[in-house]
């Protein structure tokens, strides 16, 4: 099993089976009747996937190797630490189309296996099954856990799982002569056999590097710059139901996203679970991303060919900066252009995103690819978050125009040193750029109203070894970027926030946008 939070285990036994699926249920959602027969048949897997599927199953062999027992397998098997045990992990896979239905991991005692039995078992793509059958082998099934693990871990890619993609999972033992045969452990993705369509969504996050041009003097406003990253994420379930619900960490939020999604595109209800999301306000963009995410699979849902700008426009998000939906749409490091400012223009005065309605999303005017070896930190101190709602129209209200001098600048950082070491992977320049953005425009103003911890952050991660460290938007997120010594500056971060505390994530650019798959 991949390292995994597990929702719910249990030793069960026949009689308790439908007890531990519907606690199971509780825990990660409504399971379909083929997922529930599968775990928790006391027949044979491969003959029910062929019923199932309508094809032959078909068995790759991933590992297979004799292995000594430690005292945990020694204990599941009741033999003793050291004994033999066969180890095979293999894959059912559709004969038909070859996609991998199940993933299995077995352990058996050599000392316990017939010549034949375990010459067969030993020999690749054969499932226990057949081999079972073929030896006339008298067995029963003991089923001992089911549990959902939050996140598929290694085997995401088997499955082409997102991260964050709950798994369902039993162990059960082949019991003959009263002593294990055999201990198996099956897997397979909580979103697979299911009998409605449903669409999962996973999102970037993105750091704000800087808003541009709070001056407005020549006729446009905002603009902005910023980088899309891998982590964190936020992934989405839906499918389609009669009426709406949403379920999960800001349920309220992504309640409030299906709705107008609905209203602007005339579309029925949905049942949306809200897998994984982060902090909201923690200049990491949360709010855009859910929103979005939420769009985006109720559009997928019922096939509806709508633009990242469209799904922006209904949910209300990027009417100042254009990064959270660029980065949505398509990821990487963005610069955008801002909006048309003045009388009877895109914006009449200076307000952030959240009181910019009706106004779209602003051009992207550069999108480009940051080099795979760029590492980002983000430090996430315990401290009171950034400005959003009243407080942030305050703050444009209050702070804007800035000087124009500043502007320019900034401008000069941006166009002359920035742009240009994205695509020439100067990494020294890009850091140079973002040191000095700190101290101009309208970022200059959101770090001077910052908690005195993110001036330390920033100063203690460049002595560790970071090129560059700023604020994200209005924080309190400080991030780094560097291309070694990650450890010292995730160390120097940790310390650095001390008392307060706070987290810290190492993570890189993400070069696509959200991904979305139907199941």
């Amino acid at each position: 099993m991949p390292a995994c939070t597990s929702f719910y285990v249990s030793r069960s036994s026949p009689l308790r089976i439908t007890e531990e699926i519907a606690k199971l249920e509780e825990a990660v959602g409504t399971l379909s009747p083929v997922q529930k027969m599968l775990l928790g048949t006391d027949g044979s897997v491969t003959c029910l996937l062929e019923v199932v599927t309508g094809s032959p199953v078909e068995i790759e062999t991933l590992v297979q190797k004799v292995v000594a027992a430690d005292e945990i397998t020694a204990r599941e098997l009741e033999i003793d630490p050291g004994d033999d045990v066969n180890y095979r992990v293999v894959k059912l896979k559709s004969s038909a189309s070859g996609e991998t239905l199940i993933h299995a991991t077995s352990l058996a005692p050599i000392k316990r296996l017939e010549d034949r039995f375990r010459a067969d078992l030993m020999r690749a793509d054969i499932p226990i099954g057949t081999i079972l059958k073929r030896h006339r082998i008298e067995s029963r099934r003991d089923l001992l856990r089911v549990r959902a693990c939050d996140d598929p871990g290694d085997m995401g890619g088997i499955f082409r799982a997102f991260s964050k993609e709950p798994m369902l999972s039993r162990d059960y033992k082949i019991i003959r002569h009263g002593m294990p045969l055999i201990s198996i452990t099956e897997t397979f993705p909580y979103n697979s056999f299911q009998e409605k369509a449903r669409v999962i969504v996973k999102t970037p996050s993105r750091i704000h590097l800087t808003l541009i041009d709070m001056a407005g003097d020549l006729g446009r406003v905002d603009g902005s710059v910023g980088v899309a990253l891998e982590e964190p994420s936020i992934l989405v379930e839906a499918e389609r139901s009669e009426e709406l619900s949403v379920r999960g960490e800001n349920a309220d939020r992504g309640m409030a996203a299906a709705e107008a999604v609905m209203k602007r595109f005339d579309l029925p209800g949905a049942d949306i679970r809200i897998r994984s999301c982060y902090q909201q306000h923690v200049g990491l963009g949360a709010g855009t991303q859910l929103a979005m995410a939420v769009g985006k699979a109720l559009c997928e849902l019922y096939a509806l060919s709508a633009s990242a700008r469209d799904i922006a426009v209904a949910v209300g998000r990027g009417g100042t900066s254009g990064v959270g939906v660029a980065a949505f749409e398509m990821g990487g490091f963005i610069v955008d252009g801002g909006h048309s400012f003045g009388p009877g223009k895109d914006k009449e005065d200076y307000r952030p995103s959240s009181a910019s309605l009706g106004v779209g999303p602003a051009p992207v005017i550069m999108r480009a690819d940051l080099p795979d070896d760029w590492i980002f930190l983000l430090a996430t101190p315990r401290v009171p978050k950034g400005a959003f709602g009243q407080r942030e129209l305050d703050v444009f209200g209050t702070y804007c125009p800035v000087p124009k001098g500043e502007v320019a600048e900034l401008c000069r950082e941006i166009v002359v040193r920035m742009m240009p070491s994205v695509l020439e992977g100067e990494i020294e320049s890009f850091g140079a750029a973002i040191n000095r953005i700190q101290e101009l425009g309208f970022k200059r103003v959101e770090v001077e109203m910052s908690h005195p911890i993110v001036r330390t952050l920033m100063e203690e991660m460049r002595e560790a070894g970071a090129v560059g460290a700023g604020l994200s938007s209005f924080g309190p997120t400080v991030y780094a970027v560097a291309d070694s010594n990650a450890r010292d500056i995730e160390s120097a971060a940790v310390e650095a926030m001390g008392d307060v505390g706070g987290e810290v994530v190492v993570t890189r650019a993400r070069n696509s946008g959200a991904r979305a798959r139907s199941a």
